[in-house]
């Protein structure tokens, strides 16, 4: 007779989970066990349970379906939650299994005693304890649906001696896995929504991740109402190639004319986005469409909400439009965008090729021309959030993950490894920041433990760049932001990875062209200016009085990369005035 653990990793095997990722130990031995003896699905040993839910939550953005991570009781399972609040706000569909303590122990104060089941509620969609072999199936039927279906994390808690217990009913039971039908909104309400668009004379779409899948509707509907397409870090990947009409990013991180069109247009329509960032919106003259119902409204005030799909809504509302002969507002604010991209763009090409430290911005644009044309970027929070913003040039194929919904450091690494992983054929590039890669080294090992192919590379700058931007903008001194020099490369080669350190700018691109073409995982680590920070398109009196007080150099907005020659390129047929 088989066991629950037997019974959970055959069924999950079944339902095409390939990998689990985890550290072995006590408690979760059983299950650890289980896949050892199951062909067909692995154990990954990482060296940090958070490094296991980044990368289970890589895997499940890069292919669609359930990823699955583990731990152990108490400690082990606890370093699972900072992961798996990155993968449940990115709607990562990831299953993580808790492991607990002996099921008689449970309220006694037991050694590693915690409550998985009420720790875990916060970043999931379900989350409870199999109390029972006979639950076993029923709540791991439960469980992956809530995560197929509504996208983001559940928590299964098993007590280790259950799990060795003998199961009851069949060793697999069908998961359902079902992911949500597109939401098609009323006729009514699609009408209100021409009526209003009609109606307006400079109207700008601000699109968010809710296009992937949506280009050429929105390319459609910016060629009907002649509308300046903005984006925010989640969109870019999604729609900001093949986009005549791109005028950048807003936020934080953001650059272009984004921010102008938003503000000067008469009706803003939010496309697939919930843009955190309330501050950078109007909060007014706004309509939202969204598959999210909840987050409808929840950001500014609308004039319309549409509870839709993105690509079925702007199907139906593109034969209801009336099309614009006049383009004064788009054409303006095209050529506001180029001249923003262009004030800045000196900033990494004027005798670039001889300053030391080297310009990350330099980096990031040589990186973009060597990385292929699928390649999948895992992205650092901080600096490297810009750097990819600005250089990464998407054309459709290529992906960027990043904690951009967390906000954590160091997922970039982990990142890598879940989507290279479960691409073994793809090119997977990890940009790591020197505070980062820091923060969760350890899984340097795990690359030629598993001869995982990633390529990371590190800008050591040796600052938190962004916390010191923080810092300087509310005129602060920064402090506790700048740490002694490493040697990330010296670091990655006694870890067995192949690794080129590099300090002068002549030597980047033949760094990154040997690291790539490298058949193993391979490290470069660039020894960067830690003075090239990079500050918001709109900036207020207070933080620049701030920024006044705290620096001295810097090096403002830093570049845009190819994004210039994008912009210029859409001026082509645009008429100057």
């Amino acid at each position: 007779m088989a066991t629950v653990a037997e019974q959970l990793v055959r069924t999950l095997l079944d339902a095409g989970v390939e990998r689990i990722y985890g550290i072995v130990g006590d408690s979760l031995n059983p299950i650890v066990d289980a896949v050892r003896r199951t062909d067909g699905i692995e154990w990954v040993h990482v060296r940090h349970e958070e490094t296991a839910a980044f990368a289970a939550a890589a895997e499940a953005q890069v292919t669609g379906k359930l990823a699955v991570c583990a731990g152990s009781c108490g400690p082990g399972n606890l370093h699972l939650i900072n992961g798996l609040f990155d993968a449940h706000r990115s709607g990562a569909p990831v299953l993580a299994i808790a492991s607990h303590i002996p099921s008689n122990q449970i309220g006694t104060g037991f050694f590693q005693e915690t409550h998985p089941d009420r720790l875990f509620a916060e970043c999931s969609h379900f989350s409870e304890v199999v109390a029972d072999p006979a639950q076993l199936p029923r709540l791991l039927r439960i469980a992956t649906q809530a995560a197929v279906g509504k996208g983001g994390v559940a928590v299964l808690t098993i007590p280790g001696d259950l799990a060795d217990r003998k199961a009851t009913g069949p060793l697999t039971e069908r998961l359902p896995l079902v992911t949500p039908s597109p939401a098609v909104p009323p006729a009514e309400a699609v009408q209100e929504l021409a009526d209003l668009l009609n109606s307006g004379e400079k109207v700008m779409l601000f699109a968010g991740a809710g296009v992937r899948g949506a280009h050429d509707e929105v390319m459609a509907l910016a060629e009907k109402l002649a509308a300046p397409v903005g984006h925010s870090l989640g969109g870019k990947e999604w729609i900001q190639y093949d986009n005549p009409f791109d005028v950048g990013m807003s936020g934080l991180l953001g650059y272009g004319a984004c921010y102008d069109a938003m503000h000067e247009a008469d009706r803003i329509v939010l496309l697939g986005t919930d843009f955190p960032y309330d501050n950078f919106l109007p909060q007014a003259r706004t309509v939202q469409i969204d598959h999210d119902a909840s987050r409808l409204g929840r950001r500014t005030p609308l004039d319309l909400a549409v509870h839709g799909d993105v690509t079925e809504t702007l199907r139906a509302l593109l034969p209801l439009l009336r099309p614009r002969t006049e383009r004064g507002f788009l054409d303006r604010m095209l050529r506001e965008h180029v001249r923003k991209l262009e004030k800045v763009v000196g900033a990494y090409t004027t005798k670039i090729e001889h300053r030391r430290p080297v310009h990350p911005e330099y980096v990031a644009s040589v990186l973009d021309e060597v990385a292929d044309d699928d390649a999948v970027f895992t992205v650092d929070t901080g600096m490297g959030n810009v750097w990819a913003a600005r250089y990464l040039t998407p054309n459709g194929r290529r992906r960027v993950l990043g904690s951009f919904r967390h906000g954590s450091m160091a997922n970039a690494l982990p990142h890598a490894i879940g989507a290279q992983l479960s691409q073994p054929g793809r090119q997977v590039v990890s940009l790591s920041g020197d505070g980062g890669l820091a923060m969760l080294m350890g899984d340097l090992l795990t690359l030629p433990a598993y001869d995982v192919p990633v390529k990371v590379v590190v800008f050591n700058n040796a600052t938190l760049g962004m916390v010191k931007l923080e810092m300087l903008v509310d005129g602060l001194p920064d402090f506790g932001t700048d740490h002694a020099p490493v040697n990330f490369a010296a670091i990655a080669a006694a870890c067995g990875v192949f690794a080129e350190r590099v300090e002068d700018p002549a030597d980047v691109r033949g760094a990154l062209e040997k690291a790539f073409a490298h058949p193993g995982p391979a490290v470069v680590e660039v020894v960067t200016d830690p003075n090239a920070l990079s500050i918001p398109p709109r900036i207020t009196g207070e933080m620049v009085r701030g920024f006044a007080l705290g620096a001295t150099k810097t090096v403002l907005n830093g570049g845009v990369g190819k994004m210039v020659d994008l912009a210029r390129a859409n001026l082509r047929n645009t008429p100057r005035p």
